[in-house]
């Protein structure tokens, strides 16, 4: 198995739940040692079931924290909170996700460590930052909602809606690893660490892109829209004849395929359709005419014959169909440790590539194991 590329980086990671844990797993994908420090009742999402894998632990949990360690200690008490000061002491990297203020008060904030610990990396993530957002609760539907993401999802008749996955949560850890690889390289330069802040908050903000830059250019927020888009038609879900597909046409060339290949030629010259900006003033009328002619085929047939020809388009696959849709793409996106799948890590190195060792901890597996000194002091 190749070294990984974060191979001799030991992060204490006192995270839970999602942000935090999917952080510390990217890390460990790629060779951290990430021990994971719990509660003595555990990780809140190893009773978030059903539903539960082959092994009967939830599938939450299992997510996010395959390759790790885990101890529990009791940071109430005088035994677990010196342990839980030696692992930050010594670790390259220390991850948290309480509430600010929290781990100050058994101190083990970033001050606290870096006074021992100088080169540390510590990143906090936190739900709204630690100034007068700091006792909000940082959950992620609570998020969705005050920062704008569901104003922007569903139907525009309809009621505002969430993501179907915990997106700023996810979107904030790949967040958390960014911030930390930027600090580990700093140090390597300068032997000093840092501290990293995210939080979900402006995680979200950031990752509103295109609809946070009208609105700060115009002063006009969006609405709901469904599944078209704002600046670009047809770019969007269709019917044909018996289930949905998505067309995304991205400029006039591909429009013009389009309008060929589904047998509506005359439709590139229309000048209610001949460019975007037309395209889009005109949206109502063009799904009339491109669902008419979709209906005669199938979604299957008409994905092949668009994709075939140039013109994005998919079918509207459930998660089940869009995991075996990643395999004949050869993507290899799924991972299986000791019957226990899960989805690979998203990126691709070419000499130091991730690795999966093993299947994710039982609560406190690893007690009593010999963490000190640090492996580069050994």
């Amino acid at each position: 198995m190749p070294e990984g590329a974060l191979r001799g980086i030991r992060v204490a990671d006192f995270s839970r739940v999602l942000a935090g844990p999917y952080a510390t797993m990217l890390l460990a994908d790629f060779g951290a040692d990430i021990i994971k420090v719990e509660s003595p009742a555990g990780d809140d999402t190893r009773q978030w079931k059903p539903p539960v894998d082959a092994s009967g632990e939830a599938t939450y949990f299992g997510s996010v924290n395959r390759n790790k360690r885990s101890v529990a200690l009791d940071l109430t008490t005088k035994a677990g909170l010196v342990e839980a000061k030696r692992l930050a002491t010594t670790a390259d990297v220390v991850i948290e996700n309480f509430r600010p203020g929290v781990m100050a008060r058994f101190g083990l904030d970033y001050d606290d460590v870096r006074a021992e610990n100088p080169g540390v990396v510590y990143c906090s993530i936190t739900g709204f930052g630690d100034g007068a957002g700091a006792t909000l609760p940082g959950y992620d539907l609570l998020v969705q909602a005050v920062g704008g993401l569901m104003s922007i999802t569903g139907e525009p008749t309809g009621p505002a809606a969430k993501a179907g996955v915990a997106l700023v949560d996810v979107i904030t850890g790949q967040n958390a690893v960014t911030g930390i690889l930027l600090a580990l390289r700093e140090r390597d330069r300068t032997g000093a660490g840092q501290r990293v802040d995210v939080n979900l908050m402006h995680g979200l903000l950031s990752a509103l892109t295109n609809q946070a830059a009208s609105t700060l250019a115009t002063g006009r927020p969006p609405g709901r829209m469904g599944n078209q888009h704002p600046s670009i038609a047809p770019y969007a879900v269709f019917r044909a004849a018996d289930r949905e597909l998505v067309i995304a046409v991205g400029n006039d060339r591909q429009f013009r395929t389009l309008a060929r290949l589904i047998g509506r030629e005359a439709l590139g010259d229309d000048p209610r359709f001949a460019t975007n900006p037309a395209r889009v003033a005109h949206r109502d009328e063009l799904t009339a005419e491109l669902e008419a002619a979709l209906a005669a085929r199938s979604a299957v047939e008409w994905s092949g014959i668009l994709a075939d020809g140039g013109v994005p388009a998919g079918l509207v696959h459930n998660v089940a169909e869009a995991i075996d849709y990643a395999g004949t793409l050869g993507l290899d996106a799924v991972v299986d440790l000791d019957g226990r799948r899960s989805i690979a890590a998203p990126i691709s190195l070419s000499t130091t590539p991730a690795a999966y060792r093993t299947a994710p901890p039982a609560l406190d597996e690893h007690a009593g194991a010999d963490w000190f000194p640090r492996k580069d002091s050994e």
